[in-house]
């Protein structure tokens, strides 16, 4: 199945930033299993599809898309999803939670990208558009060495710097420059503040809290983070 025959079946358009990297085999992911890994994974690591390195998010090959848009719209799924909100799932976290196109609120090329999660009546707004998501995702994943399942500081920096040359293409010059401005430096140890008082040590070229900064000086979307009830009432 193509993403042509996706838009057909579910009547919508996907953008066409989606459509290049589909053209481009940035979604050429080849069949999950218990090889994959393996297998397909080493063979991806030089030239790496969409967001490959990023942590806990599983790029959905065009069937899976499919199968994924059929239980969101089937009555007796539980998660009850409205059946006025239109998601189109492009990818899921490890535990199936799905990270989607909100085509309710399109705007021209603009279509938001949301975090749905598979648990619990909640959804989160990710970025306004596909561009600004693939730039706040790079982005934190350079201040997350530690999820990288403590790769060496060295296949850190290459992973990091594969992912620019496949990927790069499709941010703005502004978004480039950003992040090859923040791979020139040197890693570093940062704390970030949990409940009752505790801390926990990150590893990145910058901390969570730039990264915020940056993605709200950059990348400013007025619902950013914000969620809301996908259930129906």
């Amino acid at each position: 199945m193509t993403l042509t025959e996706i838009e057909k079946k579910f009547n919508f358009k996907y953008t066409p930033l989606y459509k290049q990297l589909e053209q481009d085999k940035m979604l050429d992911v080849g069949e999950y299993g218990p090889n994959w890994y393996h297998t397909i994974f080493p063979k991806l690591k030089e030239k790496p599809t969409l967001l490959l390195h990023s942590y806990d998010f599983v790029l959905l090959n065009t069937n899976a898309i499919s199968e994924e848009i059929n239980d969101l719209s089937d009555p007796d799924d539980y998660r009850q999803i409205n059946p006025e909100l239109k998601f189109i799932p492009f990818a899921k976290s490890k535990a199936g939670d799905l990270y989607c196109f909100f085509l309710n609120e399109q705007d021209g090329d603009n279509i938001p990208i949301v975090l749905l999660w598979h648990d619990c009546n909640e959804v989160n707004y990710l970025a306004k558009n596909l561009q600004d998501y693939i730039f706040r995702t790079l982005l934190t994943d350079m201040s997350e060495q530690d999820t990288y399942n403590n790769v060496s500081d060295i296949e850190f920096k290459t992973n990091i710097e594969n992912v620019f040359k496949t990927h790069t293409k499709y941010l703005t010059n502004q978004q480039t420059e950003i992040l090859h401005s923040i791979f020139s430096r040197d890693l570093i140890n940062y704390e970030i503040d949990l409940p009752k008082g505790r801390k926990e040590v990150h590893r990145g070229f910058l901390t969570h809290t730039e990264v915020r900064q940056l993605v709200t000086t950059y990348i400013p979307f007025e619902k950013l983070d914000v969620s809301f009830e996908y259930a129906i009432e």
